[in-house]
């Protein structure tokens, strides 16, 4: 059946807008779409299926090492219609995979209906920009759009470290190095470290998952880079949080100093079901770190960043519930979407009744 061809199953992932497609042992193949998993009407997976995909996709010189690990990542693609993700686990002493679907295409800020103001984190000649939320929020996706933004309008060198390489950038007025973890670069730590020695101006960690891995990125940011990283984080004070509880008790007061120094906002976003019931639109916690947030770091007084974003978009910054109001105003999402998606109903449902004491709620 060429439906149960893998490349067959990726086109019919592609055709039918899935975010990833799940090839588990003992189950029918599996779609993600809209967020929700969606079962196929296909054969179900045997474990000699789920070997022959990974010798059908896999770098050839990296089978081995695939089919001997407990978890790997690689990249695949089908020239003309996508480019994915592959993600290799054991489960039961099988395999499993799970493949991201990443468009060749790089969306605009307009097309992802991100806000006007997102732009200015392009603009920084040094610091660190954190890119937040959970697996499959768009992190990626909103990452990618920022530096092909940088691509289009400056000249700047560019150098990603990603395990693995998701979008392909090509490039304009810049141009990049992109280097994947296992073929390029044996980790994060090793790809930072000599990427500092490749004249960049930009540089894209994949994920910060380590205390090394945050110091170098810092230590990238004081030394005159932007610097642009992915956490699995919910919010601004979460992050900053995550990025401290990386070090000793001992540390955290300098590295506090240290990280007021070079933050210059954060993006924390959640993907919100359409009104028309197709696709999903983001919804954005949009922090610009200024001299009174950096106090607030330094002083470790947190929460007072949300009182002076929620005086009135304050620096053209949003906080979650701004983000679903105006998302909901327009129209592109329900109002049950919106009350699903909040940490705080009540505070939106004032927003909605019009119940709103400072400026307009608007980007």
């Amino acid at each position: 059946m060429n439906d149960y061809n893998i490349d067959g199953l990726l086109k019919k992932a592609f055709e039918l807008r899935a975010s990833d497609l799940h090839l588990i042992p003992g189950e029918v193949p599996s779609f993600r779409i809209d967020g929700q998993i969606l079962k196929s009407k296909l054969p179900v997976v045997s474990p000699e299926y789920i070997i022959d995909v990974i010798q059908k996709t896999a770098p050839k010189t990296m089978i081995d090492k695939v089919l001997n690990s407990y978890n790997f990542d690689y990249p695949y693609q089908i020239e003309g219609i996508c480019r994915f993700r592959i993600n290799v686990a054991k489960t039961f002493g099988n395999y499993s995979i799970t493949i991201r679907l990443v468009h060749f295409e790089i969306p605009t800020f307009e097309q992802l209906n991100l806000p006007p103001s997102i732009e200015k984190f392009s603009e920084p000649d040094h610091g660190i920009v954190l890119i937040t939320g959970v697996a499959g929020s768009g992190k990626s996706t909103t990452i990618a759009s920022i530096l092909n933004h940088i691509n289009n309008t400056k000249r700047k060198h560019i150098i990603t470290v990603e395990d693995p390489i998701e979008y392909v950038f090509h490039s304009n007025k810049s141009i990049f190095t992109q280097r994947q973890i296992g073929i390029d670069t044996l980790n994060f730590n090793e790809g930072l470290k000599y990427a500092l020695r490749q004249d960049p101006d930009v540089i894209l960690i994949g994920e910060i998952r380590d205390m090394e891995t945050i110091q170098g990125a810092l230590h990238s940011a004081e030394t005159g880079h932007l610097v642009f990283a992915t956490m699995h984080t919910f919010n601004a004070v979460q992050t900053i949080n995550r990025v401290l509880s990386f070090f000793p008790p001992s540390e955290r007061e300098n590295v506090r100093h240290q990280f007021a120094e070079v933050y210059r906002g954060s993006v924390s976003q959640k993907l919100i079901p359409n009104a028309k019931g197709e696709g999903r639109v983001p919804a954005v916690e949009l922090l610009h770190s200024t001299s009174t947030i950096k106090d607030f770091i330094i002083k470790d007084e947190l929460e007072e960043i949300y009182k002076l974003v929620k005086k009135g978009s304050y620096d053209d910054m949003i906080t979650f519930n701004m983000s679903l109001f105006n998302l909901y105003k327009k129209g592109l999402i329900t109002k049950e979407a919106a009350l699903e998606n909040t940490d705080n109903p009540n505070e939106l449902m004032h927003y909605m009744r019009g119940v709103y004491t400072g400026s307009e709620v608007s980007f």
